[in-house]
């Protein structure tokens, strides 16, 4: 949603000189983008000013705290390690059939969504779909998910429809899942879904979003009621594979104990610990999460833009890159995907034991707090400036003039991200999730290694030049920070 940090709301979203209460803000955004359903991803990463720091020292130190943690988990007792990952503290329990419920809220809010994209005002900053589906589900939905654990299951939107249908068709199950296609339905369409967010002319078109929107719930509902919702959100729906994975970042554990789900509390990555290898599907899968972040942020800087002939400074539109971004996507994945499977094997060798294919399917989930860092701090300026957006829309969704949260004419500032207070603050919370999610992978990395190698040392061979991988991920993710961009 290019340039939504510079513009000011409508004139009646400005009407109110009074300040807007924080909390408020905050507690309606948290509210808003957990019962937001849309089956879309986001596009809002602009940043509105270039940073005038000191970048070299802040690349040379993250490459050093990366390298230096891996070094000092060398001198952590493994069984120290093992039992701060199997800690848990117990908190409560939820009743599972609570599910029902809380998805049925989700589908109604779905479409209302959807409608509100074909009714409602053609201004994507003034309709409540391109906000809730690129701000408020794609930036702050998955951070949710990464920090807390797995909302995504209590708001699925066809879990309710299904069951109601199942009041009508004997059962859902028609035909069994083929083995062979494995994850690859979900590798495809989160494919053709981060094309859609990164590179087509108008993914923010509240029209064509809810045609987009509308048409792939259908899409996944019809294959659900042969193939059956467990089976089709575990392998093939990609919104319910990639919020699944990233949930294991989180900090609340939770498995079915008949009728109940208890929770627990757990530290962070500690899931991760005891995650099982993944066929290569899934190991694409989380790599191609990785690369389309990354590679929204690379496309608008000056250095890839002037490789391809552009003058940043003219910036022609999404249209004149349609072909060149599209090479450039495939070209991000495949690089990552080519060094990762390298440094994995490469590891192996050095390590002079082990399955690399077996390496590369544990080994790929210290991938998550890298994703879940990126998103973090490629898009956190926009989130700041379009929640507020999303707050005034949701409240008037058809533009009729109705107040139904109160946020209705809430003044919209973008000067949260801007001025130089601003800037140092919101760089260095950038660098400090670059940087820690790296460090946080470097010790996921360093728990799954030790799984695959009885003895330290081949623990230690392996992890090497995953590590070196991830100290130049490390001054990658700064650079793409700090670099100037254009669109």
């Amino acid at each position: 949603m290019s340039g939504r940090t510079e513009g000011g709301a409508k004139e009646r979203h400005a009407g109110d000189d009074g300040r807007w209460p924080t909390a408020r803000i905050v507690a309606f955004s948290c509210a808003a983008f957990a019962l937001a359903p849309t089956a879309a991803f986001a596009h809002a990463s602009d940043r509105g000013y270039v940073l005038l720091l000191p970048t070299g020292y802040y690349l040379f130190g993250g490459a050093v705290v990366v390298a230096a943690s891996f070094l000092a988990l060398f001198f952590v007792p493994q069984t120290t390690l093992e039992k701060l990952a199997a800690w848990r503290l117990p908190l409560f329990a939820v009743p599972d059939r609570l599910r029902f419920w809380t998805s049925l809220v989700s589908f109604l809010i779905l479409c209302a969504l959807i409608a509100a994209g074909i009714f409602g005002s053609r201004d994507p900053l003034s309709n409540p779909l391109p906000l809730t589906v690129w701000t408020l589900l794609w930036i702050g939905l998955t951070l949710v998910q990464g920090a807390f654990g797995n909302l995504w299951r209590w708001i699925d939107p066809w879990y309710a429809p299904l069951k109601l249908a199942g009041a009508v068709i004997p059962k859902e199950a028609g035909l069994k899942y083929p083995e062979w296609l494995g994850y690859w339905p979900a590798v495809i369409l989160f494919a053709a879904f981060a094309w859609f967010e990164l590179i087509d002319v108008a993914p923010d078109d509240p029209y064509r979003l809810a045609l987009a929107v509308g048409g792939y719930w259908m899409l996944a509902f019809a294959i659900m009621l042969v193939v059956g919702h467990d089976v089709w959100s575990g392998r093939g729906e990609f919104l319910s594979v990639f919020f699944r994975m990233v949930s294991r970042f989180g900090i609340f554990h939770s498995a079915t104990d008949g009728n109940r789900r208890p929770v627990s509390l757990c530290l962070p990555g500690a899931k991760l610990w005891a995650e099982q290898p993944l066929p290569l599907s899934v190991t694409l899968f989380l790599l191609l999460a990785l690369a389309s972040v990354s590679f929204d942020g690379f496309s608008k800087t000056f250095l890839w833009l002037g490789a391809n002939g552009i003058n940043p400074l003219e910036f022609p539109g999404r249209s004149a890159l349609q072909a060149i971004n599209t090479l450039g996507l495939a070209g991000m994945f495949a690089a990552l995907a080519g060094v990762f499977l390298i440094c994995v094997s490469l590891g192996e060798r050095l390590a002079g034991e082990g399955s690399a294919r077996r390496a590369a399917g544990l080994l790929v989930w210290s991938i998550v707090p890298i994703a879940l860092a990126y998103h973090f701090s490629h898009y956190l300026t926009a989130f700041l400036v379009n929640a507020q957006y999303a707050a005034v829309a949701l409240s008037d969704p058809f533009g009729l003039g109705w107040n139904l949260f109160g946020t209705a004419y809430m003044p919209v500032s973008a000067g949260i991200v801007m001025g130089s207070e601003q800037a140092v603050l919101i760089w260095n919370a950038q660098a400090f999730a670059i940087i820690g999610g790296h460090v946080l992978a470097v010790l996921v990395a360093h728990g799954l290694a030790s799984r695959l190698h009885a003895g330290s040392r081949g623990a230690l061979f392996s992890q090497v030049p995953l590590t070196l991988l991830m100290i130049g991920y490390t001054v990658f993710g700064l650079w793409l920070l700090s670099t100037p961009t254009a669109g």
